[in-house]
């Protein structure tokens, strides 16, 4: 099986109201970087699909992870900063690029 060359950590939060009280259930998720693909829980984005990735900080720590792909932006939360994750994904495209 191949192994990825990135990984970082996200979270996915679902909020959910019953009669009595407020629900919020908090899934703990990867996201991984392949050499030809970036894969999330539910999705995959071949990496010539993939513009961009960047990082916007909300608070003191984590904020969003953002996917630039031909298909949209998709938004991921993070409780840390994905730096590693960004700079291997630069890395793979300027490799791929040269």
């Amino acid at each position: 099986m191949l192994q990825p060359i990135a990984s970082h950590p996200y979270v996915k939060i679902e909020r959910g109201i019953s009669s009595h009280s407020q629900d919020t259930i908090v899934h703990e998720r990867v996201i991984d970087l392949y050499e030809t693909k970036i894969t999330t829980c539910h999705r995959e984005f071949p990496i010539g699909e993939v513009y961009d990735m960047s990082f916007r900080r909300l608070g003191k720590e984590g904020g969003f992870l953002y996917l630039h792909t031909n298909q949209g932006v998709f938004p991921y939360t993070v409780k840390d900063n994905p730096v590693a994750l960004i700079q291997a994904f630069k890395q793979l495209i300027d490799n791929i690029n040269f």
